[in-house]
């Protein structure tokens, strides 16, 4: 198997092919064509006369279109080759390949081209180890068409291969018999119809005016659109302004438009993610808001639309929480897992109400704040008649499902929660950052209150309670022998003593006293936890700390990008400014893309960063981080209706301009310059 990797997408339809377009199943990733959380195609391959041919360039133009040229033979042979043969592949409301063979010879030549087709119909939860299901494969050679149908029950997917030249269409493909001019051409346009029934028969799309106008715009121009929206970045700093474009073309690559809902929310990203996570969406929204803030208008009408209103173990549902994970596959379809649409996570209700409020301060849209009174009530009722559940005034989780999550926080991994000497806590579990956002979630609701919901009375109650988890958590957390905050508290109020990057989500939520901002910034930058790149998830020190750990040592953009923000909001004005110089010098080593996360090591030892494999890109939250850390260097904040602009840049950044920031004030521009010489390019 060929191990480069091109890929497609739109929202959450995608399709991941080898270097040549082909696609077959490969257990290690997701290979092949997925649209909401199926894999349509699972075998998609190319030969001529009986031979596959090698890539010899390709043209990516968008996200969602490239081009491959192939030929046959080795690279040693591509200047002799006679024919050659260009994929142009796209998405929109399908996919598409136009297919078209060119003869270099100065006589006519036939060939036999065969296009294998196939598909198991796998839900994406299971590509490793996709099981058996019975696919009705039905050729149509009349209406040049192979039509693939796997049904269960009420449940069906239909994929259906269209060719507008003849072939002979049999079970596993299509054949086209050609003879090409000398110095000619033949082409044929394949087009990929994905259907989804449930119920009624339709295809559970068709009903949508949203898709269906999706379905006719041109892609291009609703690139475009999103592109004009955001501000105009100019920076002397080389490479700034790619990391910039990278990031807001993969933000617009990563909305999709759930079923029965008309706006477009961010997926989490490529290749696992392709769904909506109600903690990934929240915080891209909140990264985005200078930028692109009618993501959070979005985010927060469908998070509410979604949210719990019974309680119901299999899904870790309850009155009032935010949904963690929203799916269309079958194994979440029939209950083989929870997946369908799940709420076990602990910070997706607190941080809802954190968006809720960030947004109004940056919009004035004081329309949505009423219009979420009740979902927003609801959220803040949660916190403390279900997320306390040993009335210690904590907000803690423990999965009711025993397929459930773990963790259910952003450390998401089963093992991301441990002490200094490696021992795991019991549950429920209280991680110190959770408390922080719950503190944040009732200032801000209060403000809410008091200021649009004309109930003064409940803005203050939530003020006393926020007063009080303040005064509380920072007498059960704090370590004073470590002068840090614990990861978290056991069921019998023991701290749990790891060094972990939750420190800046402290920071960022306002939790911490002034006078042990500074030890706690200390940390941060320290040498146990800042790479260079980053702030590690766990700190070098800790029994089970591990570079290539996701939660145990790896550095995350996103969480970097929280903490970046947490250190201005306490005048660590220089820390935050290293921070994200690390995260933006990581962006530029990847061509201006920020991975999900890449290893622990410290910079100066492997002197670039390393991905690691269990990473994806695009992801919405990092392509958002180098977002925020570019709001974050040049102190945007809103404020009384204004933007208040406070630059605090990294030696070597030179000058930039962000011009027609939107917000509540129309539109207005942002300027900052270091006081040093700018820098010629990356350092190691």
């Amino acid at each position: 198997m060929r191990e480069q990797r091109v890929q497609v997408m739109a929202g959450n339809t995608f399709a991941v092919s080898d270097a040549e377009g082909d696609m077959e199943h490969d257990p290690r990733t997701p290979v092949g064509l997925f649209s909401f959380d199926t894999r349509f195609l699972s075998r998609w391959v190319l030969t001529i006369d009986g031979k596959r041919f090698h890539s010899l360039s390709r043209d990516d133009m968008s996200s969602f279109e490239t081009r491959f040229l192939l030929v046959p033979g080795t690279a040693s042979h591509y200047v002799d080759a006679d024919v050659s043969v260009l994929r142009h592949r796209s998405l929109d409301e399908g996919f598409n390949e136009r297919l078209t063979v060119l003869n270099h010879s100065p006589e006519p030549a036939e060939f036999v081209v065969r296009l294998e087709i196939g598909t198991d119909f796998a839900d994406t939860a299971e590509i490793a180890a996709p099981g058996r299901r019975s696919v009705t494969v039905t050729p149509r050679p009349e209406d040049h068409e192979l039509c693939l149908r796997y049904e269960r029950k009420r449940f069906s997917r239909e994929c259906v291969v269209r060719s507008t030249a003849p072939a002979d269409v049999d079970q596993t493909g299509m054949t086209f018999r050609i003879v090409v001019e000398p110095n000619g051409a033949w082409s044929t346009d394949l087009h990929v119809d994905m259907v989804l029934r449930a119920g009624t028969g339709r295809d559970i799309r068709a009903d949508l005016e949203s898709y269906r106008r999706k379905a006719r715009e041109d892609r291009w121009a609703e690139l475009r659109r999103f592109l004009d929206q955001a501000p105009t970045l100019v920076a002397e700093r080389p490479g700034l302004e790619l990391a910039y474009r990278r990031s807001l073309l993969d933000l617009a690559a990563l909305r999709y438009n759930p079923l029965s809902y008309s706006a477009p929310v961010p997926v989490a990203g490529m290749p696992w993610g392709m769904a909506l996570y109600g903690r990934d969406a929240i915080v891209t929204a909140l990264q985005t808001l200078p930028f692109v803030p009618d993501l959070a208008p979005a985010v927060l009408r469908m998070l509410a639309l979604a949210q719990g209103g019974r309680l119901d173990d299999f899904h870790e549902e309850e009155p009032g929480k935010i949904l963690a994970t929203l799916r269309y596959g079958e194994r979440g379809a029939f209950g083989d897992d929870p997946t369908i649409i799940y709420y076990g996570a602990a910070d997706t209700t607190p941080l809802f109400v954190v968006l809720l409020d960030e947004y109004e301060q940056w919009s004035g849209d004081a329309d949505l704040v009423r219009e979420l009174r009740h979902p927003a009530r609801m959220a803040l009722d949660w916190i403390d008649e279900y997320g306390d559940p040993l009335g210690d005034g904590y907000l803690r989780y423990q999965r009711r499902n025993p397929d459930g999550v773990v963790n259910q926080v952003w450390k998401d991994s089963d093992d991301a929660i441990v002490g200094r000497d490696g021992r795991e806590p019991g549950f429920p579990r209280a991680t110190c950052e959770l408390q922080g956002y719950v503190y944040d979630a009732k200032r801000r609701g209060a403000r809410l209150a008091r200021e649009f919901w004309g109930d003064p009375a409940y803005a203050q109650r939530l003020e006393r309670e926020a007063e009080h988890l303040r005064e509380r958590f920072n007498r059960d957390f704090w370590l004073p022998h470590r002068t840090a905050y614990a990861l978290a508290l056991d069921p019998d109020g023991g701290p749990v003593d790891a060094l972990a990057s939750n420190l800046g989500h402290l920071l960022w939520s306002g939790i911490v006293p002034a006078d042990r901002a500074g030890q706690v910034a200390g940390h941060l930058l320290g040498p146990e936890l800042f790479t260079g790149y980053g702030i590690r998830t766990l700190g070098s020190r800790q029994r089970r700390y591990n570079p290539v750990g996701s939660h145990l040592g790896a550095v995350w953009p996103f969480d970097n990008a929280l903490a970046a923000a947490g250190l201005r909001r306490y005048g660590f004005d220089a820390e935050a400014a290293r921070v994200a110089a690390g995260v933006l010098d990581m962006a530029a080593h990847f061509e201006g893309r920020l991975p999900e996360l890449i290893a622990g090591y410290d910079r100066q030892a492997t002197r670039y960063p390393v991905p690691l494999p269990a990473g994806g890109a695009p992801q919405s939250w990092s392509a958002g981080a180098a977002l925020m850390m570019l709001s974050t260097l040049l102190g945007l904040r809103p404020c009384a209706g204004n933007l208040l602009v406070d630059p605090a840049l990294p030696p070597g950044y030179g000058r930039i301009e962000l011009l027609d920031i939107p917000g509540r004030w129309g539109h207005a521009d942002a300027y900052g310059r270091d006081r040093t010489p700018v820098s010629g390019g990356v350092s190691s």
